[in-house]
C-alpha cells in the first residue's frame, strides 16, 4: 500500500511535511493588518491630543469608557498582530524541534504578559 502524498519516507517518518497552518495564520495576519488600519490612526490622533495634558487629563480622558475601548483594541490586536508574525517567524527560521517549541511557548507567554499589562495600566490610570 501506498501513501498518496508527495512526502518521501523519511518525512513521514520525522513529520517534516507541512504543518497545515500557514494559510489560516496569513489570513489572520492580514485580518489583524486591516484592522490595525483605523486603530493606529484613533491611536495616533489620541497620543496627539494627549500630547500637551498633564497626568490628571491623561487619567480624566482615559477614564471615559470610548477612548480607553479604542485603546485596548488598539493594544490588543497589535499583540496579536506580533505573536502571528513572530510564530511565522520561528516556524521557518527555526528548525530544532525543541528550541522551536521553547520559542513558540515563550513568544505566547510573552504575548500574554506583555496584553494583560498594557491591560492592566490602562484600567489603573483609567480608573484611578
Amino acid at each position: 500500500m501506498t501513501d498518496p502524498s508527495f512526502r518521501t519516507s523519511r518525512r513521514r517518518f520525522s513529520y517534516l511535511g507541512s504543518a497545515h497552518s500557514g494559510t489560516g495564520d496569513h489570513s489572520k495576519m492580514r485580518l489583524t493588518s486591516l484592522a490595525l488600519i483605523p486603530l493606529a490612526i484613533a491611536f495616533i490622533v489620541m497620543v496627539l491630543h494627549l500630547a500637551a495634558t498633564d497626568y490628571n487629563g491623561v487619567r480624566n480622558y482615559l477614564g471615559h469608557p470610548g477612548p480607553t475601548i479604542l485603546m485596548m483594541l488598539f493594544l490588543g490586536t497589535g499583540i496579536w498582530h506580533m505573536q502571528i508574525g513572530m510564530k511565522a517567524i520561528i516556524d521557518d527560521y527555526v528548525h530544532a524541534h525543541l528550541t522551536k517549541d521553547a520559542a513558540l511557548i515563550a513568544n505566547l507567554f510573552f504575548c500574554v504578559a506583555l496584553g494583560a499589562t498594557c491591560l492592566y495600566a490602562l484600567i489603573r490610570i483609567g480608573l484611578a
